[in-house]
This record gives structure tokens, C-alpha cells and sequence, in this order.
């Protein structure tokens, strides 16, 4: 299909990271045009495009902006109205298979840098964050040159283009915990606590950073923001189903031919992508897929022509997540890949609640059983019924992800277990399938 890239138009281009390349490629012109515009106009554009956030929930970016509680003209402000205004960019990129943000942070930093000013205008705020997972030493680096270009050049700062109008940016570096991606236990280690997740609510619009209103996104949302602004709500509508518009980076890995980042309509098909990768490597076929990370639930190839955008995804029954597109083929196990993605949530769990705490190591202990073939009948039931008593019972959605892989797996390739059983189990389960006779009743006892 005849594509246009948005996204990720600047990643080819000579020393595209640069001041100087971005502004040669039309970067900054929508901060000037938004700092044209009144907040309220501005919120209102987001809105009606149709932005949904670009960081798993999809939750509508223009309204979460619009959930800020703002002073109301000729009143005196009071309660969270007069407190300041926070904004945080949410690019701890983590969990397995996502690789979006990195890459856009290493190739156009700039685009970020400018969305977070314009959100950062909207929301009437003077102070904003990008916290970064510790790993990616090269994209902070990367991040905090681009922001001292940006001060140089009067993005950022005092009085940014002359228009009365400050704001500070700071580049903040995490530890490496995966829980960190959970937008409260992110500002409970911006505030230099353990990064746990906070009980909700009170919700981080009304109380986030410092206990003052606080719009957390994600860093593609907000590299998206500068192209609506230029482009406007109609022409953002014009990528992708009306209720999920947009152009989208989608990042595709595992077993195809070309893996990468592949920018594509929202709505566009795996089937669709697959083709633009390649393909499954040459002489294997597609056994399953993540639409979202390893934090959703697997596809087959009967869901190659699903459209990938958040609501057909989530009829089929997954997520579309970050779009995190990892392909396995007939040569892959399975239950091993279930175990190592179930291994990860429970390196990761941050200990606060007990379902998650102890129900991901409970999986980990039945999965390496089976995987060592130690395994017994029964642990196929008690697989999913540890599933079944972290989901929806954890204090946030790191025990539910986990629980993902888990359910779907043993939907869709139950036998794949049951084959990794000793034989006599294999017969005991076969057995316990087994329907047994029901006793004949004399018809003189049927009073």
C-alpha cells in the first residue's frame, strides 16, 4: 500500500537527531502556531482529532488534558485550581518486545521536545519531565543534548518565542524497574520514593507530581501532538477508523524477514505489516503473535486480518498495547516463551500486593516444571487458576498482563502443554477427560 510517512519522516534524514536538521524539516513551526492559539483552543484540537494515547491504554489524550482543574475566569483559585501544574513524559519503554519510543527519541528528539512544550502550554503548565528508563543510557544522552539545544534556541525556558510564556524541561533518569512504567509508581520515584504504584484515586489530574495536577503521557502520544497542531483535526482523521485515527508507529520482531519500526495507518492489518517486513522467514509459517507486547493476549493466524487499532483489538480479544508485534513460527515452543515472558513479571513485580507478589512466582514454578517435562496433570488446572486468582485481584495491571500470556496460551494451545506431560500423566489426564458411563435405572424405580 502507498504510504506517507508522519512519524517517522525526519529518521532517514542526515544527523536527524539535530537542532538544526529539525528545524530545516519544518520542526517547531506548530509551537509557534499553538502559542498563537489560546489553551483552550488548543485542548479543544487535540480532542476533536481523535488522539488516544500511544502508551497501551489508549484513553483519549485532548480529554485527559481537559481533566486539569483550571482557575475559572474572575474567580480566586482554590484546592487543586491554584496548585501548579505538572507535565510527565512517560518513556520508560520496558516490557518485552516494545521498542517504539527508543527509536523515536534516538532518530527525532526533537518531535518529543516540541509536543511537550505545546501539551505543557495547553495544560497551563510551567514544569515538565521526561523520565527515561535507566537502561537507555544512549537516549537520555541523546535526550538532554536536544533539551540544551532547545534553551539555546529559545524552545524552552524563560519567555519561550517571545511569548510571555516559560517552561522548564528536565531529562530524569529511572532505575530500571519495569513498574515505573505504571504512571503512579513513576512519580512516586520522580519524587524519590520506591517505585510502587499509588492507590486510585485520587487520580494524577487532580493529585499527581508533588500532589498537584499532573497529565502523564506517553512519548509518541506527544511526538504526535506537533503534527495535529500543523496538520489539523480533519487532516489527523483522514489516518485510520474514526475512533482510533492517526498514524501509528508499529514495531514488528521475531521471526520475520525484516524486523524494525513500520509507521502505518491505525486500522492497518498484520497481514498488511507482515508484508511490508517480508514475511514469516522463508520455509516456516506463523503459529502465534502479540498484538500489544507480551502484556496481551496472543493472536493466531486467524486474527491476521484484524485491524490493528484499540477497539477491533480489543473485540478480538487482546490489546493492542504499544504495538509491540512479536512473531513466533512452528519452530518456537509455546510454553517456553510463556515461561520467559512470566519469568520478566516476576523479576518485576514490585511486592505490594500479594497476588501479584507471590501468584507470579507460583506460574513460574508450574511452567518450569512443565517445561523440564516434570510436569502433572493437574498443573494445567492450577496454572489457570493461579491465573484466574491474580487477575483483576492485583493492585495495578502488571499482575493482569501477566496473566495474558498465560490464558491465551491454554486457549489456543492447550494440546502444546498437554504434549510436554509424562506419558503416564498424559494417560491420567486423558482418563480425568474421560466421560464416565452413567448407570442404567430400573424404570420401576422411577416413581
Amino acid at each position: 500500500m502507498p504510504l506517507t510517512p508522519v512519524l517517522t519522516q525526519r529518521f532517514a534524514a542526515e544527523r536527524s537527531w539535530t537542532l538544526e536538521t529539525y528545524e530545516r524539516l519544518d520542526g517547531y513551526a506548530a509551537l509557534r502556531q499553538a502559542l498563537a492559539m489560546t489553551p483552550d483552543e488548543l485542548v479543544a484540537l487535540v480532542k476533536d482529532s481523535g488522539l488516544r494515547g500511544r502508551g497501551g491504554a489508549g484513553f483519549p489524550t485532548g480529554m485527559k488534558w481537559s481533566f486539569i482543574p483550571q482557575p475559572k475566569p474572575g474567580e480566586t483559585p482554590t484546592g487543586p485550581a491554584a496548585a501548579p501544574k505538572y507535565l510527565v513524559v512517560n518513556a520508560d519503554e520496558g516490557e518485552p518486545g516494545t521498542c517504539k519510543d527508543v527509536p523515536l527519541m534516538m532518530a527525532d528528539p526533537h518531535s518529543l521536545i516540541e509536543g511537550v512544550a505545546i501539551a505543557a502550554y495547553a495544560i497551563r503548565s510551567h514544569f515538565a519531565v521526561i523520565y527515561v528508563r535507566g537502561e537507555a543510557v544512549h537516549a537520555h544522552r541523546r535526550l538532554v543534548a536536544a533539551v540544551q539545544e532547545a534553551y539555546a534556541a529559545g524552545y524552552l525556558g524563560t519567555d519561550v518565542l517571545g511569548s510571555g510564556w516559560d517552561v522548564e524541561l528536565v531529562v530524569h533518569a529511572g532505575a530500571g524497574a519495569y513498574i515505573c512504567g505504571e504512571e503512579t509508581a513513576l512519580l512516586e520515584s520522580l519524587e524519590g520514593y520506591r517505585g510502587q504504584p499509588r492507590l486510585k484515586p485520587p487520580f494524577p489530574a487532580v493529585a499527581g507530581l508533588y500532589g498537584s495536577p499532573t497529565v502523564i503521557n506517553n512519548v509518541e502520544t506527544l511526538a504526535t501532538v506537533p503534527y495535529v497542531v500543523r496538520g489539523g483535526a480533519e487532516w489527523f482523521k483522514r489516518f485510520g477508523p474514526e475512533k482510533s485515527p492517526g498514524p501509528k508507529i508499529y514495531s514488528l520482531s521475531g521471526r520475520v524477514v525484516h524486523p524494525g519500526q513500520y509507521e502505518a495507518p491505525m486500522g492497518t492489518t498484520m497481514r498488511e505489516l507482515l508484508a511490508m517486513a517480508g514475511g514469516v522467514r522463508p520455509g516456516h509459517r506463523l503459529k502465534f503473535w502479540t498484538p500489544g507486547g507480551s502484556s496481551t493476549p496472543y493472536f493466531t493466524p486467524e486474527h491476521l486480518d484484524v485491524p490493528l487499532d484499540f477497539d477491533s483489538v480489543g473485540k478480538a480479544g487482546s490489546m493492542l498495547g504499544t504495538t509491540a508485534l512479536m512473531v513466533f513460527d512452528e519452530t518456537d515452543s509455546i510454553v517456553e516463551a510463556t515461561l520467559r515472558f512470566t519469568e520478566f513479571y516476576a523479576h518485576e513485580s514490585c511486592g505490594k500486593c500479594t497476588p501479584c507478589r507471590e501468584g507470579t512466582s507460583w506460574l513460574v514454578q508450574v511452567l518450569e516444571r512443565l517445561v523440564h517435562g516434570q510436569g502433572k496433570a493437574t498443573d494445567l488446572d492450577l496454572l489457570t487458576d493461579i491465573a484466574d486468582n491474580i487477575l483483576g485481584r492485583s493492585f495495578c495491571a502488571l499482575g493482569d498482563g501477566a496473566t495474558s500470556c498465560i490464558a491465551s496460551s491454554m486457549k489456543y494451545f492447550r494440546d502444546d502443554y498437554v504434549a510436554l506431560l509424562p506419558p503416564d500423566e498424559q494417560v491420567r489426564l486423558g482418563r480425568s477427560l474421560r466421560l464416565e458411563p452413567v448407570a442404567a435405572v430400573p424404570v420401576g424405580a422411577m416413581a
